[in-house]
């Protein structure tokens, strides 16, 4: 449970966000989607299991978690710290009904776009006050993570490298994909992971990856098969964080053998640009520009701000000129890829945004591994 003063500092963080956009209230939006569920648990305390919920923050007064009622018996309702509950046939209604007896004239929602479900939003639309949305200034007001926070995010990172272990020693040629991943889903759930976690795969023959995620199958691997695991979890509070390294056996293909030359580079940039004051973009930058000198490209953004939701703002893109602030905490993903776009490679790590340079969570080296180091070995 969190302390109070952690609470109150959530809140107000949110509600300056809302009186700078001059909102009545505001809608914060989750569902059971992994990676959605993030923000109604910052707000209230209440882990979603199945279907939705909203929490409704007004701009002064208490919130309230709105469930549809066909939710009404799923989820521990006595863990939340929020105790204003309501279960009404479609929340939309409520939520209008109530904003017209308050009179609120703006409101935020936070999740409009990719959370709200179609029927509530159909509610809402009929009343008299703007819907406002709100993801980029909630994401920004919970960007900079509180002591309390980095406690959970430190442990949700020893799981995932507990994991990430576990992975390792399985990894052997003639396993399936998923019988290598076994082990760390295993580690994560017993640690507290629970449902919380999204373990894909980017693989390929002869030495190289291809540029696709995919769920980790039933397909036997064999000693040159590139394994790229994105392992990616939150701990028993919450906190979601990522890590990846390459498996393999056999030897790189020439193509992944020049991108695994940049990665160092690239990575180093990008460690020491992650700095309070400096924007986000120029860690982008940083990233693509040392790849594009190695003759590739990136495959997406390089990372993003990341907590209790999976992918949160800023990003760390080539339009992200948002100034970075100590103990924001961000994935850094680079995916590197051919100029066809057809072979990558991958890497994840889960940085803290220090004063000076950033501070990397995971101190496992960047290389291929084959299965054969030990823990202690590899972190000489």
């Amino acid at each position: 449970m969190l302390t109070q003063q952690e609470i109150e500092r959530r809140y107000k963080n949110v509600r300056s966000r809302m009186h700078q956009e001059h909102l009545d209230a505001l809608i914060v939006c989750g569902n059971q989607y992994a990676g959605f569920e993030g923000a109604v648990l910052y707000m209230s305390g209440f882990e979603i299991v199945h279907r939705y919920v909203y929490v409704l923050l007004p701009l002064e007064g208490q919130p309230t978690l709105v469930f549809p009622r066909e939710a009404r018996w799923i989820g521990d309702k006595a863990k939340p710290w929020v105790k204003d509950h309501v279960w009404p046939d479609i929340p939309g209604q409520w939520i209008r009904e109530r904003a017209q007896e308050r009179k609120w004239k703006r409101i935020g929602v936070y999740g409009m776009n990719f959370i709200m479900a179609v029927r509530d939003y159909r509610e809402l639309a009929q009343g008299p006050f703007e819907l406002v949305p709100f993801d980029f200034q909630f994401d920004i007001a919970r960007a900079v993570k509180s002591q309390e926070e980095l406690v959970q995010v430190r442990d949700a990172m020893a799981i995932i490298l507990e994991g990430f272990w576990a992975l390792v020693e399985a990894y052997e040629p003639g396993k399936t994909e998923a019988e290598i991943m076994a082990p760390a889903v295993k580690t994560f759930f017993a640690r507290g992971a629970g449902p919380r976690m999204m373990n894909i795969v980017l693989s390929g023959s002869d030495g190289q990856a291809q540029a696709h995620f995919k769920v980790p199958g039933l397909r036997a691997v064999a000693p040159d098969d590139l394994l790229l695991y994105s392992l990616e979890i939150t701990g028993a509070g919450g906190y979601w964080v990522e890590f990846s390294r390459a498996l393999l056996r056999g030897k790189p293909s020439d193509t992944t053998r020049r991108m695994a030359d940049a990665y160092p580079d690239a990575l180093e940039k990008a460690r020491k640009l992650m700095r309070a004051g400096e924007l986000a973009s120029n860690v982008h930058r940083a990233i693509g520009d040392t790849f594009a000198m190695h003759g590739f490209k990136l495959g997406h953004l390089s990372g993003h701000s990341i907590g209790t939701t999976m992918i949160e703002h800023p990003a760390i893109g080539s339009k992200s000129d948002v100034p970075l602030e100590e103990n924001m905490i961000f994935s850094l993903h680079p995916q590197v890829v051919d100029q066809e776009g057809k072979v990558c490679l991958y890497t994840q790590d889960t940085y803290r945004i220090g004063k000076a340079e950033g501070d990397c969570l995971a101190s496992v080296p960047w290389k291929f591994f084959t299965g054969q180091e030990s823990r202690t070995l590899a972190a000489r």
